[in-house]
């Protein structure tokens, strides 16, 4: 009897920054890709411990626990050959500090959903139902 594959499954919580029409995205270090700030859970951590934790790591600031809202969870295949799927809960929340890259990140960028294509299928899903709800507009200053 044949064993089925195990398919991968990334569990990720993801910070979603608007600001006059643009999302905030972020380049990890060594990465060519951006990506929505954020990261893997780490044990039985919460959405709500991973994500306070990685953006503290990532970007520097602090998020605000108690202005967390649930923005949508967006699950699509691993990019490139890997076999698998990447499930990303979304959240925005309020933030104290300056934004600024760690040591983990070389670049951050405000994208416009017209920069889609540079981000990863799960991201994708967000910038196309943050289109759809009138979050993000098609083009900036609109």
């Amino acid at each position: 009897m044949r064993a089925e594959p195990t398919t991968l499954l990334i569990d990720t919580v993801a910070w979603v920054l608007i600001e006059h029409g643009r999302i905030l995205c972020a380049r990890p270090r060594g990465k060519d890709v951006f990506y929505i700030p954020g990261g893997k859970r780490e044990g039985a951590e919460t959405d709500a411990q991973t994500l306070l934790r990685e953006i503290d790591e990532e970007l520097t600031v602090a998020l605000s626990a108690h202005t967390l809202v649930h923005v949508g969870t967006y699950e699509a295949r691993l990019p490139g050959p890997a076999t698998g799927s990447v499930r990303m809960a979304c959240y925005t929340a309020e933030y104290t500090g300056a934004l600024e890259p760690s040591s983990e990140i070389d670049e951050i960028a405000w994208f416009s959903y017209l920069d889609r294509e540079r981000v990863p299928p799960v991201d994708q899903l967000l910038f196309d139902d943050l289109l759809a709800r009138g979050m993000l507009p098609a083009r900036p200053g609109r």
